[in-house]
């Protein structure tokens, strides 16, 4: 999963960060992708505590859609 919207010119970083889904608890697959500099700032640290709090793997974002 990637966060963040790094130019092109920067290098790509892969981070162990434990994200699961708020409903069924499956673990976001990959690991965490992003910006070597934004991986740095305190906007990621903040975007990475809102991933954890709403996060909801593919399942559930379809359970959820379905029944709208």
């Amino acid at each position: 999963m990637k966060i963040g919207n790094p130019p092109e010119s920067e290098r790509m970083v892969r981070l162990k960060i434990k994200i699961h889904c708020t409903e069924c608890g499956k673990r976001v697959p990959g690991g965490v992708q992003t910006g070597e500099e934004y991986g740095r700032s305190l906007e990621f640290q903040k975007d990475v505590k809102r991933l954890k709090e709403n996060y909801l793997c593919g399942i559930c974002r379809d359970k959820k859609r379905v029944q709208k």
